[in-house]
């Protein structure tokens, strides 16, 4: 099958997570991606664990589907290698801190003037404008910075990082939409650009409508547990054996909800009426839903409500998640087969084309696995200028 990014060559020099997330996205609709690693180094999270027969299970989940080169930038040789290769591909991606580039003289001024038709994205920080640029930042950092964990947590307690990287995966995926975009713009003009993403941004732009209710009513949101800031009842309820996810997102919902609770009263109570009287109301509500919700289990409520048509869920441990009919149904667990490693399970493609659909079509790679086949195929070295390369220590 056709794949959507298939004729897309990436030079991919990122490493850690913002950036591979970005280029495993592509990767896993069809484009090509050389990723391009320190000799002997490599990524650095091919340090992380947990590692399975040596191998990190955690770059091996994120890279995926990519080809790996080493290549020494440190050197002149290097750098006029991977100079050649930019005539080569479409786009580059890096995501070290400001200005590394520019000191190995592959700025993006550079990199334009050799290939004009390059996309050049950078993934960093603090982006590569304003008086934080050169700073350093980490997944916590930002979300802190941010405001994401000013909004995340229980109320009398301490501001929480959200359990999943998502400083560092929200960058990715926007370094990912702006390579499309501009791969899109190039179709038109003819020329590429430089697409500056800073996980700062990223972290500012999902903050969703935290900073329209403080631009409108003054209000600093801060933490509200796993209660909606603005719709009633959206929220975790305590069951007889566990908790559950209620979501009565609008007043239909909520009219729902009161006969499956066996409860049509607080249909017509004039204090629930509607989301603003029930946001105003909460403290009188919330006593009555827990009061019917903790009587039966959370599986007997997700039948009530998925009957009902209220939306609900459990609150799923990881192992509960990859056992879900629904993310095995849809393919978002699957099994990799890794030379060294062997089978390991990671997730899956959640992008679902019906004509050029996403697949993975190799394991992440070894260090510097494909250098000669890649110096070969893109630049049409020989032999002898491989082995010429090697003595240098430039791979």
């Amino acid at each position: 099958m056709r794949m959507a990014l298939e004729n897309i060559k990436v030079l991919d020099l990122t490493r850690v997570l913002a950036g591979p997330y970005a280029t495993m996205v592509l990767a896993d609709l069809g484009a090509d991606i050389i990723k391009i690693e320190m000799p002997e180094i490599g990524d650095d999270s091919r340090q992380f664990g947990p590692h399975v027969e040596g191998e990190s299970a955690y770059f091996m989940s994120l890279n995926r589907n990519k080809r790996s080169m080493t290549l020494n930038l440190k050197t002149a040789k290097g750098r006029e290698i991977l100079l050649q290769m930019i005539k080569e591909v479409d786009v580059v991606v890096e995501n070290f801190r400001p200005g590394t580039m520019e000191k190995l003289g592959l700025g993006y001024e550079v990199l334009r003037d050799v290939n004009p038709k390059l996309v050049y994205a950078v993934a960093s920080g603090f982006g590569h404008t304003g008086p934080y640029r050169k700073r350093a930042a980490y997944d916590a950092i930002v979300q802190a910075m941010g405001g994401l964990m000013s909004i995340t947590g229980h109320p009398g307690r301490e501001p929480t990082r959200v359990g999943t990287s998502i400083g560092d995966i929200t960058a990715g995926l926007f370094t990912a939409i702006g390579i499309l975009t501009a791969l899109m713009n190039r179709n038109e003009s003819g020329m590429g650009q430089k697409v500056d993403v800073a996980m700062l941004d990223c972290q500012v732009a999902i903050l969703e409508n935290a900073i329209a209710r403080h631009v409108v009513t003054g209000e600093i949101p801060g933490l509200g547990g796993n209660r909606h800031p603005a719709i009633v009842p959206f929220e975790t309820f305590q069951t007889s054996d566990g908790e559950i996810m209620i979501a009565a997102g609008n007043d239909i919902l909520w009219a729902k909800l009161c006969i499956a609770m066996e409860q049509p009263r607080l249909i017509a109570d004039e204090r629930f009426k509607t989301n603003p009287l029930r946001n105003q109301y909460y403290e009188e509500l919330k006593p009555v839903i827990n009061g019917v919700i903790q009587l039966k289990t959370t599986k007997q409520w997700q039948e009530i409500l998925d009957d009902a048509g209220v939306p609900n869920g459990p609150i799923n441990r990881i192992d509960e998640v990859l056992a879900d009919p629904q993310v095995q149904a849809r393919e978002m667990i699957v099994e990799v087969a890794h030379p060294v490693a062997g089978k390991l399970k990671m997730p899956g493609i959640p992008i679902k084309l019906s004509d050029t659909a996403g697949q993975i079509r190799r394991p992440s790679p070894m260090l510097g696995q494909h250098t000669e086949e890649i110096l070969k195929e893109l630049l049409k070295y020989d032999e002898a200028q491989i082995e010429d390369l090697k003595e240098q220590s430039i791979f």
